[in-house]
């Protein structure tokens, strides 16, 4: 009878070992993760490849940065969750007990609560858009996936739970997950590109705000002298800390041209690596980096001039300005 008590004291204090702890912690937090990260991949898809136009016309289109968080957060997480999924799964079948520690059953139940509380979100936001008449396909996509994920999180946890040791299914599950996961990260690499790729695009992004300071510096010079600087040399000012801005490749200055300095008229030019119009596929660009403070600084690949006119009314002469 001792023997048998001591067994079960023991057994209850290996059921929390911070071994166990550490697992079911790892486990479930990069389950939420992995859930999450694929659901982001799964709308930014949806802003790919069903653009929505009346988003597009303030130049919101899908957004590299959080596919490129998704991705890496998969390639990391995803095999992480399996590989801690799986070892558990093996401490289980050595000692079973360790399947009705607490730590296990609340984080277990905490899942369950949380994913059915998605799903009846989801379901009430869709009923209520589309009672609204606001349904769309890329609308019906995305609360889809949401669903799909939150339904196959709780199904698999709601079967685990329920059973004295692990279900033989999980393997499948595993090998399933990891294959829809595996198609989405290689698919989600056609989009992004390579790092190469973008490296190039940085650069262009570090142009582009090179020609903004730029162009802001000619117009507060005419502002100031009354004429456009002769070159961009003097635009060079010790006293306020500016420096022209080079190529951050190559370092070569930029070009700029007076082209009528009766109109107030240059042009600033550079040469771009890439093209910033689009994928040249009919599918829409990327969100800019850069917004070009409501101007238009889409450039093709290779040597691209900008032309730009400065209003009088619109920016006069600092002495010119009305005295409040």
């Amino acid at each position: 009878m001792e023997e048998k008590i001591e067994t079960y004291v023991l057994a209850g204090d290996k059921k929390n070992l911070p071994r166990n702890v550490f697992l079911h912690l790892f486990a479930m937090v990069a389950l939420y993760w992995s859930a999450i990260s694929f659901i982001t991949l799964c709308w930014q898809y949806v802003n790919y490849y069903l653009p929505d136009i009346a988003v597009e016309r303030y130049g919101q289109y899908y957004s590299l940065g959080p596919i490129r968080f998704a991705i890496a957060s998969l390639i990391i997480i995803f095999p992480l969750f399996v590989l801690a999924t799986w070892f558990l799964n093996k401490i289980y079948r050595k000692e079973s007990f360790v399947r009705e520690s607490k730590t296990r059953k609340w984080l277990i139940y905490l899942t369950l609560f949380i994913a059915s509380l998605v799903v009846v979100g989801d379901l009430i936001f869709v009923i209520n858009t589309f009672l609204g008449g606001e349904i769309t396909l890329r609308f019906v996509l995305k609360a889809f996936s949401v669903l799909l994920v939150a339904i196959a999180v709780f199904g698999y946890y709601l079967d685990d739970v329920r059973r004295p040791e692990p279900s033989k299914s999980a393997k499948l599950y595993a090998i399933a997950g990891g294959v829809l996961v595996l198609a989405m990260v290689i698919g989600a690499f056609f989009i992004v590109g390579s790092p190469a790729k973008a490296r190039l695009a940085q650069l262009d992004q570090q142009r582009v705000n090179d020609l903004q300071s730029i162009q802001y510096q000619v117009v507060n010079y005419w502002q100031r002298k009354g004429q456009l600087p002769e070159n961009l040399a003097v635009l060079g000012d010790p006293i306020s800390g500016y420096i022209v801005p080079n190529d951050p490749a190559t370092s070569q200055p930029y070009e700029y041209n007076v082209k009528s300095a009766e109109n107030l008229t240059f042009e600033l030019c550079a040469v771009f690596s890439l093209s910033l119009h689009g994928n040249g596929d009919g599918r829409p660009k990327p969100v800019p980096a850069y917004d070009g403070f409501n101007q238009n600084w889409n450039h093709s690949q290779g040597r691209t001039c900008f032309e730009r006119t400065i209003d009088k009314q619109l920016y006069p002469r600092l002495e010119n300005l009305p005295v409040k």
